[in-house]
C-alpha cells in the first residue's frame, strides 16, 4: 500500500512554510516552494521512521500481529 498524502503550502515573506494535513507534526519552511517540497518530503521520511523506531522499542518481547492496513477511502 502506497499511502498519499495531501501537502500545504503557504507563502510569508521570509518563503514558504508547509506541512502535510494528514501527519500532525510534519511540517516545514524553505526559502523556494522547491526547498519546502524538499524539506516536507524529509519530514515525512523522520516522522516515520522515528514512529517506527518508537512502536518495535514499545512492542519488545511481546507477542503481536503484524500485517499490512488495506487503504481507507
Amino acid at each position: 500500500m502506497k499511502e498519499q498524502f495531501t501537502a500545504v503550502f503557504q507563502q510569508v515573506p521570509e518563503g514558504y512554510i508547509g506541512f502535510v494535513e494528514e501527519l500532525p507534526g510534519a511540517n516545514t519552511q524553505g526559502e523556494t516552494l522547491d526547498e519546502a517540497r524538499t524539506n516536507l518530503h524529509e519530514a515525512v521520511q523522520l516522522i516515520l521512521e522515528s514512529n517506527r523506531a518508537l512502536a518495535e522499542e514499545s512492542l519488545q518481547n511481546k507477542t503481536v500481529i503484524r500485517e499490512p492496513l488495506a487503504s481507507i477511502s
